[in-house]
C-alpha cells in the first residue's frame, strides 16, 4: 500500500476526532493513550492551535491514521515549562499531540511519516522544540520517537495522574 501525508482542515476534524476514538477503544491498555475527543481536535483545527495531518491510501482515498500536533504557545499546559525551558523559548515548543493508525494500516510506518511531514512544517513556521508525551511501556510509540531524534528528558505523572515520559528533539 501506498499513501500520501496530507495537511488536515477544520472540516477533518470530526473524521479525525473517531479515527481517534475508534482507536482507542481497541486499545487494550488504556493507560497508555489519553484521546483527544472531539472538541478538543476542533478546536485544535478550526482555530489554528495546531495542526493535523491524516494519512490517505492512495488507491482508495482511505483515511488510514491522523495525527495532531497543537501549538501551546504560553498556556500553562506547554511542556516546555515541565522541563524549565526560558520563558522566552516557550512560543517555539510544539507538542506532537495524538497519532491514531487504524488497525488494518498499522505497519506501514505511517507514525513516522506523519510525524516526519509535521517536522517540515514546524521547522519552516519557525518552532525549535518538538515535544510529546508517551507511556513509558507502549514500546512501539517510545520507539518510534527515539528513532526520529527525541529523547526521554523526564518521566513524571501528567493529564490526570498518568505516568508519561516527556520527550524532547531540538530543531538546531
Amino acid at each position: 500500500m501506498e499513501f500520501n501525508i496530507e495537511r488536515a482542515s477544520g472540516e477533518d476534524a470530526e473524521m479525525m476526532a473517531d479515527i481517534i476514538e475508534k482507536v482507542w477503544d481497541d486499545i487494550d491498555n488504556k493507560h497508555w493513550f489519553v484521546a483527544d475527543d472531539s472538541e478538543y481536535t476542533t478546536r485544535i483545527l478550526k482555530e489554528g492551535s495546531g495542526l493535523g495531518y491524516k494519512a490517505v491510501e492512495k488507491d482508495s482515498g482511505t483515511v488510514a491514521g491522523v495525527f495532531i500536533v497543537a501549538l501551546p504557545g504560553m498556556k500553562e499546559e506547554n511542556l516546555g515549562r515541565d522541563i524549565g525551558l526560558a520563558q522566552e523559548e516557550l512560543e517555539k515548543v510544539a507538542h506532537m499531540e495524538s497519532v491514531a493508525i487504524l488497525p488494518a494500516y498499522r505497519g506501514n510506518g505511517l507514525q513516522y511519516s506523519m510525524m516526519q511531514r509535521g517536522e517540515e512544517d514546524l521547522k519552516k513556521m519557525g518552532y525549535k522544540y518538538l515535544m510529546c508525551t508517551v507511556h513509558p511501556e507502549n514500546y512501539y510509540s517510545r520507539n518510534n520517537v527515539i528513532r526520529q531524534g527525541y529523547e526521554v528528558v523526564l518521566t513524571k505523572e501528567k493529564y490526570g495522574g498518568y505516568i508519561r515520559d516527556i520527550l524532547l528533539k531540538k530543531l538546531f
